[in-house]
């Protein structure tokens, strides 16, 4: 039985309403063709004028600019994002595939990120009519702190979304000047506006985790409470494997962030998208209540794997279970 959730039944405020455009974003999203594409570009467009959606893209921002903090802290983000790269200097300097991957895991020692990961580049993760031409993407992840991202969909929750973005920002910009100062040319993406750049598929291609009911990647040391931001360049990295901890097959079986979604925007089943069975989240049901809320955050916060300590322990679980799947 679903369990009770004070946020339904959810309807969009009518300012909100009078903006969604005839095109169902899960159209745009190929939700139910059976044929490979490349996505297109639904939200976050660095013009929101080019997409169908760019009104309500503009919604977001005009809501959470009425509150202060809000501002203050997307001020914060625009200040690292607006702030100069240094040039490229010198030869590119050399170094074994191996060490150049050891190098970026000192930025996670460090501090600057909790996650870090190569993949080589591939073109079905470009948008479509975009075009990334580097060998390499470096993808970092910034942890939220439990704390505030637990009182989603409460305002802490969605400041606490930006200030995470602000800090991958960070982090992307550090790497790549790194990297312009070992004399290659390196880009940093950071979200929510990214671009080019579809950045779940490279982080899960590099180790971050594996695909959740939610939509969000889920990590064992972090569940799915981070955010993504990466580098491309063309410098020779090693790549990171794909890592795989029955997390999917968790998800089937588990019903908490599909009960907590207050739109009802989590589906029980897999859906096709262009040509893929995945976990999708339905766009037209969850933009408006994330659009209200500043960015909701709720599946994310109440997903199982995303509360401190426990999802080594359900990986280490998981694992023995297949151990004896295996052995009978």
């Amino acid at each position: 039985m679903a369990r009770p959730n004070p946020h339904r039944p959810f309807r969009p405020d009518p300012e909100q309403a009078t903006l969604i455009p005839p095109i169902s974003g899960n159209t745009v999203n190929g939700l139910g063709e059976v044929a490979p594409r490349l996505a297109r570009m639904v939200y976050w467009a660095p013009d929101p004028d080019t997409i169908p959606h760019g009104s309500l893209q503009r919604y977001f921002y005009a809501q959470s600019a009425r509150d202060p903090p809000f501002a203050e802290v997307r001020a914060a983000r625009q200040e690292v994002l607006d702030a100069p790269l240094p040039p490229v200097t010198g030869p590119p300097a050399r170094r074994s595939p191996e060490d150049w991957t050891d190098a970026l895991r000192t930025f996670q020692a460090e501090g600057l990120c909790e996650m870090t990961g190569v993949a080589e580049m591939s073109p079905d993760w470009v948008l479509e009519g975009r075009e990334i031409t580097q060998t390499r993407v470096l993808m970092l992840g910034v942890a939220h702190d439990y704390d505030a991202i637990s009182q989603a969909p409460a305002p802490e929750a969605g400041l606490e979304v930006m200030a995470q973005y602000a800090r991958a920002a960070l982090a992307a910009k550090e790497v790549a000047g790194w990297l312009r100062h070992q004399g290659w040319a390196a880009e940093p993406v950071t979200g929510p506006m990214t671009g080019a750049l579809l950045m779940i598929p490279p982080a899960l291609t590099c180790g971050f985790g594996e695909l959740g009911k939610h939509g969000s990647i889920i990590n064992p040391e972090l569940g799915a409470s981070f955010r993504l931001s990466a580098v491309l360049t063309d410098a020779p990295f090693a790549p990171t494997p794909p890592r795989a901890h029955g997390i999917d097959a968790f998800c089937a079986n588990c019903r908490i962030c599909e009960d907590a979604c207050p739109p009802e925007a989590l589906s029980a089943e897999k859906q096709t998208v262009r040509g893929v069975s995945k976990w999708y989240v339905d766009f037209d049901k969850c933009l408006p209540f994330f659009n209200q809320t500043n960015g909701c955050a709720i599946c994310i916060a109440l997903c199982p794997w995303s509360r401190p300590g426990i999802g080594l322990n359900l990986a280490a679980k998981l694992a023995r279970k297949r151990e004896r799947d295996a052995a009978e």
